[in-house]
């Protein structure tokens, strides 16, 4: 014990006397720590960081001594000034700004019994070591953490805020990346302007019609100076401009966006407001909504408006601040029914009733009984009336919802602009805390894939030796698929794609044209006129000579007919698979040279004149092979003799009903089974017995015939597929490659359009990508694991 006692106020010695100034780390570490002013001198206070720092960096095993609550007793301060919202009119009119109020009131609150609001936004932020003591702070950090929330609030979400800025200035969402924002929508003279121009302290345009013409982006930068700072920011432009002449600075830039008439634009306009108590907001700010169009006015500019505002708050990550009118029925407003369409349930809508004192008659139920779904809630504002100073408004405003007999019922956290700009401040620093990291996800996602794709894609061409190499990988890779698929029978490179499995259907496609010819052999084996073709056959081709003799010529006649008749089937089949085989090595080639479409209209062009020639020689062949079975009969195939001999063993049975006129004229014969005979009773035995050896002999042949057809014809198919991808195809590519009036290799250092415009576009899409990371980098070590805002 006494041994870690000694080494414990060896510790505190070291960190006592360690050179913080020195440790650029120190200097990191002490400027995210938030405390106020007015503590920040104090030895005690410094000392106590001065130890965590030493424990977090130096020597973990430090140990910091816990100090008292009497140790840092605040020194007096001044207490806050009250809200505007109770603070007579004589008090508020000293404020330099209308958020000024709104800063005291929530120091106020922070200070004594914070409001549900505010605890809302505490937990929310997700802000640590919350918990208020109302005799004083027992520690530094739980002083920082009761600091007014507005102070904590601009310190800790700015830089996010600055951050998400800048992504939607690089363009991110081009990208597909969406960002959290938070939309204005309203139906016209809804009162849009109004909210817009008190939460900036800022003259807007005003007048009939559409006010707002393009999408209007409203950064509001709150900074201590009392000098204000405005600037316009679109096509590329940035314009300094002042107080005065903001309003038609903003009409210059419209009607340069969107033209001199009254039509809109969806191309984006820019307005930076840097002045003394603003509450740190970027808003966007849409055309108002409507359906009857006024003259200079499209047709459908009702449409083109609700394509805009659809386009901007159907992402999941938008925040829709729904401007109502009070004078008109909730349920009726088309922004209603707009944001109802992306946000049924109404979690991520917040309303915003204007011109409250206009229709202050039942706007309390209206806005307690929640008949559209608003699921942010409600705010009741004043508009600001003709002349009236911005801080003017706010007086009155709080006049109004504090002494007029029906309107003061209302619950104060809904009423007041102040009170609608700390619900902004809040949402937004929840929407932005909760994307970001999925934000940082998806950059990163896009950009790998960008990268991998990019890679993936093929090296630019300079030489006539590159050129020449690249085409040989072409032609090797494709050769190399062309006997997986045609000769191996492997098809791992396109195994979802049956097509492509080149063996089974060629197998498929002769199993086809085996089946076909069979069905022709049972058309000549028809049991109806049994022989009746043999007779005739025999009679006019007889002569003179011994009668048991079978003439050869009848023979022949019979076979040449059958085989004419066939003829058809091999050459439909030869030029089915050529068909075939053509869309394969067309596909194969045109995978493999993917990255060089300059290459495939020649590759093409190789391949189908090469098949076509490939094909006219197999018709020629089979085309050859019939006439060979028209010209003679012959085989050694002994099938021949068996199968004729097992014919001809129903002779017997045929002759002795043919003799018996009284039996019955049917007869069962292998091969043909049951047949009517007693139409042959009339022709002489001899006739009769020559016709059904003919018969015999000519189907006992035909089976040799036919498989020899089959057989042949694949023999010779598989041969040619063979010469086609060892050898053919690739003379056939160099031949076109070398062509002097094809381009030759030169045609490979032209890089295609297509090529060079995918080329450029991933290149600018991976330096967008990239500069977003880098902004997103800078403030990682404040976005926690689950999206939380965390710091020292």
């Amino acid at each position: 014990m006494a041994q870690q006692e000694d080494r414990q106020r060896l510790k505190k010695a070291a960190a006592m006397v360690y050179n913080y100034d020195r440790d650029p780390r120190w200097t990191d570490y002490w400027s995210n720590v938030l405390i106020p002013p007015h503590m920040a001198s104090r030895p005690e206070v410094v000392d106590l960081y001065q130890r965590k720092f030493y424990k977090r960096f130096i020597d973990s095993e430090f140990e910091i001594e816990p100090k008292s609550s009497n140790s840092f007793s605040p020194q007096p301060v001044q207490p806050p000034i009250a809200s505007s919202l109770s603070t007579p009119p004589s008090t508020v009119e000293n404020a330099q700004s209308p958020y000024r109020d709104y800063t005291e009131m929530v120091a106020s609150d922070t200070c004594g019994a914070s409001t549900s609001l505010s605890q809302k936004m505490k937990h929310s932020l997700h802000l640590s070591n919350q918990e208020e003591n109302s005799n004083g702070r027992e520690e530094v950090d739980r002083e920082q953490a009761s600091l007014p929330l507005t102070m904590s609030y601009n310190a800790r979400i700015r830089p996010l805020l600055d951050a998400v800025d800048k992504l939607r200035q690089l363009k991110v969402m081009n990208e597909g990346i969406q960002l959290p924002t938070i939309v204005v929508v309203g139906d016209q003279s809804s009162g849009k302007s109004s909210v817009l121009e008190s939460l900036a302290g800022i003259s807007l345009p005003r007048g009939q019609g559409i006010c707002t013409r393009v999408p209007l982006i409203m950064k509001l930068q709150h900074q201590p100076s009392d000098e204000t700072e405005l600037s316009l920011e679109y096509l590329g432009k940035e314009i300094e401009t002042d107080e005065v002449n903001v309003a038609r600075a903003i009409n210059d830039a419209t009607e340069e966006i969107a033209g001199n008439a009254k039509g809109i634009s969806n191309i984006p306009l820019t307005l930076i407001v840097k002045k003394n108590g603003v509450p740190d907001l970027t808003m966007v700010d849409l055309p108002g909504i409507t359906r009857v169009p006024v003259q200079g006015q499209p047709e459908n500019i009702y449409e083109q408006i609700s394509n805009i505002i659809m386009e901007y708050i159907r992402p999941e990550e938008t925040i829709i601040l729904n401007v109502l009118s009070a004078t008109v029925d909730f349920p009726t407003c088309e922004s209603i029914r707009m944001s109802q369409r992306v946000d049924k349930t109404g979690e991520r809508t917040l309303a915003v009733v204007t011109k409250s004192d206009k229709a202050p008659e039942g706007l309390r139920e209206k806005v307690t009984a929640d008949d559209v779904h608003i699921g942010l809630g409600y705010v009741c504002v004043r508009n600001r009336i003709g002349d009236e100073t911005y801080e003017e408004a706010r007086i009155e405003e709080a006049n109004l919802f504090n002494n007029h007999p029906l309107l003061c019922k209302i619950d104060k956290s809904m009423v007041g602009v102040p009170v609608l700009a700390q619900k902004l401040v809040q949402i937004q620093a929840t929407i932005i805390s909760k994307c970001l990291p999925e934000i940082v996800k998806k950059i990163n996602d896009k950009l790998n894939s960008n990268v991998q794709e990019l890679g993936s894609m093929p090296k630019h061409l300079s030489s006539i030796t590159e050129a020449m190499t690249a085409f040989m990988q072409i032609v090797g890779s494709a050769k190399e698929s062309l006997r997986k698929i045609l000769v191996r029978g492997e098809f791992d490179e396109f195994p979802d794609e049956k097509e492509m499995h080149g063996t089974a259907r060629l197998a498929e496609m002769l199993n086809k044209y085996a089946e076909q010819l069979q069905n022709k052999r049972v058309e000549f084996e028809s049991k109806e006129n049994f022989l009746m073709d043999e007779i005739g056959v025999l009679q006019e081709t007889k002569g003179i000579g011994l009668p048991n003799f079978l003439p050869r010529t009848a023979f022949l006649t019979i076979l040449q007919r059958k085989v004419k008749e066939v003829s058809d089937a091999p050459i439909d089949f030869v030029s089915n698979v050529w068909d075939y085989i053509e869309k394969v090595v067309v596909s194969v080639l045109t995978h493999h040279s993917a990255n060089y479409p300059q290459l495939q209209s020649s590759n093409r062009r190789a391949a189908s004149n090469l098949i076509e020639r490939m094909k006219e020689k197999s018709l020629d062949r089979v085309m050859e092979l019939t006439e060979m079975e028209k010209l003679t009969d012959y085989t050694c195939n002994p099938d021949y003799l068996a199968e004729w001999n097992q014919l001809m063993a129903g002779q017997n049975a045929f002759i002795t009903i043919m003799n018996d006129r009284w039996a019955t004229p049917k007869i069962t014969i292998h091969a043909f089974g049951e047949i009517e005979v007693g139409h042959l009773r009339e022709y002489p035995n001899a006739v009769r017995q020559n016709a059904f050896d003919m018969k015999m002999r000519i189907t006992a042949y035909w089976n040799i015939v036919l498989r020899r057809l089959v057989d042949v014809t694949a023999l010779h198919l598989q041969f040619s597929v063979h010469n086609l991808v060892n050898k053919e195809m690739e003379s056939e590519l160099v031949k076109e490659m070398m062509d002097p009036y094809g381009g030759g290799l030169e045609r490979l250092l032209e890089e295609p359009p297509s090529v060079s415009n995918k080329r450029n576009r991933l290149k600018k899409s991976i330096k967008l990508l990239k500069e977003s990371k880098d902004v997103l980098a800078k403030i990682t070590d404040r976005i926690s694991v689950d999206g939380a805002i965390t710091y020292y």
